[in-house]
This record gives structure tokens, C-alpha cells and sequence, in this order.
């Protein structure tokens, strides 16, 4: 007769059920958007202006991958997992007036887009953040992911915080209609 505790198998515990499911979800995704050759879009890092040197740089995006918009999430070509941050599209400056700030902010934007080389017109994301598996864990939560008696939901609309459905279902749907659009679209 022993006292030794007896081995708890590692995958046993929820917290691993949750990071498996967490990886199979994301790499499913990108698989099936991949086969399907999907419209991907640029992930950036926004840099903001400033001086180097005593020389001013404009504000720019960095190019940090590619990645598919699916809603409140986007998915990388590994599997990764983001919440959805700020989208613009690529527009070189124009003077216009502008008649509110949240617009000439939104052009700024979209000029720092073309000046970190993107094409006009190209679908930048940034300010993503990546879903973080420990803190998924450790909070219930990172993102618009949440963790419910061991199973991960998408919270699809930050105003509604019981506006839940399961990961599974919600990639499946999303990943669907940007792999087969509906005609027309």
C-alpha cells in the first residue's frame, strides 16, 4: 500500500477541455477558410505619430499578418484567435471638410494605412487583440469569449451581456457565409 496520489490524467482537468476546444475551434476554421481560399484582410499595428530624432514620422500601420474577419472574432492562418478591434479601409489623405471629429479620425486612420504600404482600398484591422487561453481559464473570459460550466461561448454583442452562442455554432455559421457568400454579395 502506497500513499502516493494517483496520476490525474492532464487532459482531464476543465481547464485543458477549455484549451483544446479553444485550438480545435480556431485551427477548424482556418482550415475550412483556407480550402475555400476565403477573402483574408491585413492585421496591422497602429503606430502613432511622433518624432524620432527630431524629425516628425507620420502615423502609420505596421503589417503583422493576415486574417479573416468573422464578426466580433478574426482568425489567422494558425488558428489564432482575436477580438476584433478597429477596421478601415485603405484611403490616401484628402483635404474635405470635416464637419466631426470621429470622422477625421477614421481618415487619419485610413491615410496611417496607406502610409504603412497598404494598397487603397485594402481592408486593414487593427487594434485586435488576441484571445488569451490563460486568462480564459483563469477569468471565464478574454474578449468576446466566455467560458459557461466548461463550454466557450461568443458574447456577439458587448451591449447585451447574455447575448451568448456557443463557439462552435457561431464559427461554423461565420466561417460558412465568408466561405460560400450568399450570391450577390
Amino acid at each position: 500500500m502506497t500513499d502516493a496520489p494517483a496520476p490525474v490524467p492532464a487532459h482531464s482537468s476543465p481547464s485543458s477541455a477549455v484549451l483544446q476546444a479553444l485550438a480545435a475551434a480556431g485551427s477548424a476554421a482556418a482550415a475550412e477558410l483556407g480550402r475555400h481560399s476565403a477573402r483574408d484582410e491585413a492585421l496591422a499595428e497602429y503606430v502613432p505619430e511622433r518624432r524620432t530624432l527630431g524629425i516628425p514620422r507620420a502615423a502609420r500601420m505596421t503589417p503583422i499578418g493576415r486574417v479573416w474577419r468573422l464578426g466580433v472574432l478574426l482568425v489567422d492562418a494558425d488558428g489564432q484567435l482575436f477580438a476584433t478591434g478597429r477596421v478601415v479601409r485603405a484611403e490616401r489623405p484628402v483635404r474635405r471638410s470635416t464637419p466631426a471629429a470621429a470622422i477625421a479620425e477614421q481618415r487619419a486612420y485610413a491615410a496611417a494605412a496607406v502610409k504603412g504600404g497598404f494598397a487603397e482600398g485594402e481592408t486593414v484591422n487593427f487594434g485586435a487583440v488576441p484571445v488569451d487561453p490563460a486568462e480564459l481559464v483563469r477569468a471565464g473570459a478574454s474578449g468576446p469569449l466566455v467560458v459557461v460550466d466548461d463550454e466557450l461561448f461568443v458574447r456577439w454583442s458587448p451591449s447585451l451581456p447574455d447575448s451568448l452562442t456557443p463557439l462552435d455554432r457561431y464559427l461554423a455559421d461565420r466561417v460558412e457565409l465568408l466561405a460560400n457568400p450568399p450570391s450577390g454579395a
